[in-house]
């Protein structure tokens, strides 16, 4: 007789799913990064000395055995401070909704997660190419010898590191001041409204969204129909023609002018989205504001 089994399907609280770069870096006392931003998350790991890490217009002083997270598009720099540092910078790609955790944190490893720093450094130098300091690195190269499994490694060591950190937030009192899922998916809601509305004069595609709040196409999208019962895309197109009625009302600009100013292909397609979310053309509804034409 054959057996039954169930077969239960796994949660990942955390899901890396690309890695961009991994550096260890050694520097004098007279080092100085003036800062970037990307689409993408980066943590660093303070292995000896100290640093002072700018976020934004914080900064923050970094001693040996802190980490620090900059989540994408966040401007960010670091220096050395009265000493030879040596830091471990990480960059990866995580579309987990769990990742808002790590948002704007910076904590001291303890002695059991900084074996995870270890063993990603020690995978990272059997599968990959790092040139020592190198500031400009833009691309991993594999090694042509590289060890088998490394990649695999260095991702499920990454997701356990951030998972414990994860853990130690909610040990410390955190469900008063991080937000569980629910909390953390409205948060992101209110973060797109707040971009589409912060550009309703230009021309965004969801790849201008998705780059903004540095999170996957599918993700945010199933989250906002989700909560919202319509499309981003539908949504920003309300704001546009919530947007036109009253420059409308104003009577400054002529419909094409309109039409331009809010970034439509043409006036014919603008009338055509006008009168599909209000029920009436432009001068339609132009007529019951009893303005003259």
């Amino acid at each position: 007789m054959k057996a039954t089994y169930v077969k239960t399907k796994l949660k990942n609280l955390i899901n890396i799913t690309k890695i961009v770069t991994i550096h260890y870096y050694e520097f004098d006392k007279n080092f100085c990064f003036n800062g970037e931003s990307h689409d993408f998350w980066e943590m660093v790991y303070v292995d000896k000395g100290k640093v002072i890490v700018k976020r934004n217009e914080e900064e923050i002083l970094l001693n040996q055995g802190d980490v620090i997270f900059h989540k994408p598009n966040e401007f960010h720099a670091i220096k050395a401070y009265q000493s030879e540092p040596n830091f471990f910078v990480m960059s990866f790609s995580c579309d987990s909704p769990s990742i808002m955790y790590l948002e704007k944190y910076h904590t001291k490893l303890d002695g059991k997660l900084k074996p995870f720093i270890s063993a990603i450094i020690e995978e990272t130098e059997s599968t990959f190419i790092i040139p020592k300091n190198d500031t400009t690195l833009k691309k991993l190269t594999l090694k042509k010898d590289s060890i088998i499994g490394g990649e695999q490694l260095i991702k499920t060591y990454l997701e356990q590191l951030l998972i414990l950190l994860i853990r130690k937030i909610n040990e410390i009192g955190s469900q008063t001041i991080f937000p569980n899922k629910e909390h953390m998916e409205n948060h992101l809601i209110l973060s797109i409204k707040q971009f589409l509305e912060n550009n309703v004069e230009n021309q965004l595609k969801i790849s201008d969204v998705c780059k903004n709040l540095g999170y996957g196409k599918s993700f945010l999208s199933k989250i906002f129909h989700d909560q919202t019962g319509t499309t981003i895309v539908n949504y920003f197109n309300q704001l546009k023609i919530k947007h036109a009625k009253q420059l409308i009302r104003e009577n400054n600009l002529n419909f094409s002018q309109i039409s331009d100013k809010l970034q439509f292909d043409n006036p014919q397609y603008f009338s055509r989205v006008f009168k599909r979310i209000t029920g009436m053309t432009p001068s339609e509804f132009k007529l019951t504001l009893n303005l003259n034409t």
